[in-house]
């Protein structure tokens, strides 16, 4: 399988529809493919549900897709933060939805969509608002909540260089969400620094296998 290899990031995000539910990485801005949002928010979709580490920093990035009204739901394991005056200003005005998940939940769910898991049970959130409207069950004298796989149409990734298959490589801790986010989705973007031929990365270096990565869109300052 060969990735298509795209000059702008507009061509690659075009046909995102309305309604879509986008899986967006990043770790705050580590791994955060702003120029994929960019080009989304001038692409017009709206409606959209996004799944992301957190609600956006500043004014940028996600931040800037959120400003712009085109998020219905947000799905995130830390909608608040110093930097996040956005979404919080959507949130209280109820212009927004959120569905809290926590972190280690948040990357599960994406891993078991990607792995074809069903549902499977965890002790987080035991006995809090987060399991509430939730199956729970004792297994071995704890009670665990019932959690199911989230999975995305389309999912947005940062990464450090792809070659021309679009295997990729992650530079640091912008390794975070994306490559459990690259096997949940139905269509998988990935930004990169550079595309490089195929055969120039070690396999064994390669984070992202090729068979799940649809496009690539090389962007200068990607880190």
């Amino acid at each position: 399988m060969t990735a298509h290899i795209y000059a702008h990031a507009a061509e690659a995000v075009a046909d995102i529809q309305d309604g879509s539910t986008v899986l967006v990485g990043g770790f705050g801005m580590a791994g955060m493919p702003v120029e994929l949002i960019d080009a989304l928010i001038h692409q017009g979709a709206t409606d959209l549900t996004v799944v992301s580490n957190n609600a956006g920093n500043g004014d940028t990035g996600l931040a800037a897709l959120l400003a712009k009204g085109r998020v219905r739901k947000v799905i995130c394991s830390f909608p608040r933060q110093a930097d996040s005056w956005v979404f919080d200003n959507l949130y209280r005005a109820g212009k927004i939805q959120l569905e809290v998940v926590p972190q280690g939940n948040l990357a599960e769910r994406i891993r078991a969509a990607g792995a074809g898991i069903g549902a499977f049970f965890c002790p987080t959130g035991a006995g809090t608002l987060l399991a509430e409207g939730k199956e729970v069950r004792e297994i071995d004298g704890r009670l665990h909540v019932l959690e199911y796989p989230i999975r995305g149409d389309v999912a947005l990734i940062g990464a450090h260089r792809a070659d021309r298959m679009g295997n990729l490589v992650y530079r640091k801790t912008a390794r975070n969400f994306g490559p459990v986010m690259a096997t949940a989705a139905a269509t998988v973007i990935a930004q990169v620094r550079e595309v490089v031929d195929t055969g120039t990365i070690d396999p064994e270096s390669v984070v992202t296998p090729s068979i799940y990565v649809d496009r690539v869109v090389q962007v200068a300052d990607q880190s």
